[in-house]
């Protein structure tokens, strides 16, 4: 059967805590501090079985204007809010901004609890009620039960407790995301336990010995034990006040406002982007960049908002912006926020998550604000194609694609299998189940071919571009994985030749012009004259009627087609003269079975300048072999 959650809300002294004592019988002013100043400070809970057989957790949030920051952590992941107003004093300041907070986190169902009647007469309350009712006017408390009690005389409980318990048995399951999430709002320790956290169970379920992780610390730790109500319990699902204790985790390492999750399945992020609603009751424009307070869970965190389309945002508007946080969050698609102004500090406004890992968007760029406002309308597929192609070079993970859609998981992949149906999508990493947009895949395919061409036109003597010099053109998100998928595919549509590390275009060939023919003339020249002892390509290059890049240019030619043999040294020989050489050691060691650096010097009549590159260049091509100081003929 699910679990339900209660909360309460209204404002300072107008009985909440007194109320849920009349329900449960439990006093939720535990601190000390709470029990001499007569007001709630901190999150309060109990828990109450209906008639029904429906078990209702209670949430007892502050009333003081300077704790409504607990207020918005309390009222998290509840079902039914409990408006307490009381008849003595109706409708007063906190009253007002929790019904806001209320609207703003996506609360649907409610009831209007009249406190101390007792202290007013039936003329009194029947004004009391009329006032509320305006109040309520417009809003989802509008047809909501008003129920007039007394926790004093316990006058208008069992009518309270029976309308709670229709409630529950009327209203409609939430959809809820199937990642496992508990924003914790309690943390201590207890001897024998160790670290506990209490919280509400927003989404998916956890069971004993689960590893889990912590965000946005991202600390990881293991499930010892479960407790729902002071039951032990093996597991825990959606709706339900949980306290859990971990295996080995320090208190100090856990604070209210993190998340307790599966490991891996959120990313803390700097940036959300959202749908915000400026609430009518603002006195003043919003600028953009202003300095503001983001509640959602159980956390607060200062950041700053961006609006994209605006310079400022007038009282009652809607629109999307982007929250640049000073810590980073962990949230989900869809996740209800709470925006209060940094100073003074007041409500001013809420909504929902759109995307919790967005990119830095610039502002007024109209095409970002429509796809941005398309989220609004809940297409997954639309969705996820704006995300893929968002995402770049580096694609979208599946993961990430969990929490930027709030899809179940098999929903999330069939919408995937319809869009590689449709070509839209591709997978380009099974095993990671990484997906890129095809118009991204042909945008790279594109650019490569550009990057190629541009460099055949200021290298028309190079054969081609090597690998990781194009790749190098490209953000470093773009994976060597896919860029070496794309690279095959376009070998395969002929439009690009790979030769081992080096590439080119399909139509690309290597001309030399009557200038260009004279120089890789005069090149050849000079090494064939110049026998086994060649200048330093440095000096011959100085002579040529070309500026070096352009001289050095024809020496790579030259190698590729063969007819230049490079060593080592800047030292390059031509190929018949390497070639005469060869013939001349395996000759000699076929003869003597072995030579030493002397007696090539005195074959050869070299210097050890060219000696010992020759020396080495042979070994390199397998044609000797170093033992100790001879050189000995490889066997082949």
């Amino acid at each position: 059967m699910k679990q339900f959650i209660l909360g309460t809300a209204g404002h300072i002294d107008h009985g909440k805590t007194a109320l849920v004592k009349a329900l449960t019988g439990v006093d939720t002013d535990r601190l000390k501090e709470e029990k001499a100043r007569g007001i709630t400070i901190e999150l309060g809970f109990a828990a109450l079985n209906l008639p029904g057989g429906r078990h209702l957790g209670i949430v007892d949030v502050p009333g003081h204007e300077k704790f409504v920051k607990n207020m918005v952590a309390g009222a998290t992941g509840i079902d039914i809010v409990a408006m307490v107003i009381a008849a003595d004093e109706g409708v007063r300041p906190q009253t007002r901004e929790h019904l806001e907070i209320c609207i703003l986190l996506g609360i649907q169902h409610g009831v209007i609890v009249l406190t101390k009647t007792d202290l007013v007469d039936e003329e009194w309350l029947e004004l009391a009620k009329e006032d509320i009712q305006d109040f309520v006017q417009g809003t989802f408390l509008e047809d909501a039960p008003m129920l007039p009690v007394s926790a004093l005389t316990g006058s208008g409980i069992p009518e309270l407790v029976s309308t709670l318990d229709d409630l529950c048995a009327s209203i409609p399951e939430r959809a809820l995301s199937d990642i496992f999430r508990l924003p914790i709002d309690r943390v201590f320790t207890m001897k024998g336990f160790g670290t506990v956290i209490t919280g509400t169970l927003i989404s998916g379920k956890v069971q004993v010995g689960d590893s889990v992780m912590i965000y946005p610390s991202q600390t990881t730790s293991k499930v010892r034990g479960i407790q729902f109500h002071n039951d032990s319990v093996a597991q825990a699902y959606a709706g339900m006040r949980t306290a859990i204790n971990f295996q080995g985790l320090e208190k100090s390492a856990v604070f209210r406002g993190q998340v307790v999750a599966g490991a891996g399945t959120l990313v803390p992020n700097y940036m959300i982007d959202v749908s915000f609603q400026y609430l009518a009751s603002n006195k003043k424009p919003l600028k953009n960049r202003s300095r503001v307070r983001f509640h959602t869970g159980t956390s607060e965190v200062l950041g700053n908002l961006i609006l994209l389309e605006a310079d400022e945002l007038m009282p009652g508007e809607t629109t999307v912006v982007q929250i640049r946080l000073d810590t980073p969050l962990a949230t989900i698609k869809d996740d209800r926020y709470v925006i209060r102004s940094y100073s003074p500090v007041r409500t001013i406004g809420g909504g929902r998550v759109l995307n919790p890992i967005p990119q830095k968007h610039k502002r007024f760029k109209a095409d970002i604000v429509q796809r941005l406002k398309g989220i609004l309308a809940g297409d997954p597929e639309n969705n996820i194609a704006y995300y893929a192609e968002e995402a770049g070079y580096g694609g979208v993970s599946f993961a990430n694609l969990r929490i930027m859609t709030n899809l179940p998981e098999k929903q999330l992949q069939q919408a995937l299998q319809n869009l590689m149906s449709k070509k839209t999508l591709l997978q380009i990493d099974k095993e990671n189940k990484i997906y890129i947009h095809n118009d991204t895949m042909e945008k790279l395919k594109q650019d490569s071919l550009a990057h190629l061409k541009n460099y055949h036109q200021v290298h028309p003597l190079k054969e081609g571009m090597s690998k990781e010099e194009l790749k190098s053109k490209f953000p470093p998100i773009l994976t060597p994985r896919f860029f070496n998928q794309v690279l095959n595919q376009m070998v395969k549509d002929n439009e690009i030749v790979q030769d081992e590390n080096f590439i080119r275009l399909q139509t690309h060939a290597v001309s030399l012009g009557g200038d260009q023919t004279d120089i890789k003339n005069k090149i050849l020249e000079s090494y064939r004259q110049s026998g086994l002892t060649p200048p330093y390509f440095r000096d011959l290059s100085s002579t040529l009627p070309t500026d070096a890049p352009r001289a050095k240019d024809m020496l790579m030619l030259l190698i590729n087609e063969g007819r230049i043999i490079k060593s080592k040294d800047d030292l390059y020989f031509h190929a018949d003269t390497i070639a005469e050489l060869k013939d001349r050691i395996i000759a000699f060691l076929q003869s003597n079975g072995e030579m030493t650096p002397t007696q090539f010097k005195d074959m050869t009549g070299l210097s050890r300048k060219y000696l010992i590159p020759l020396l080495e260049y042979f070994d390199s091509q397998n044609v000797t072999i170093r033992v100790g100081d001879v050189r000995r003929l490889r066997s082949r």
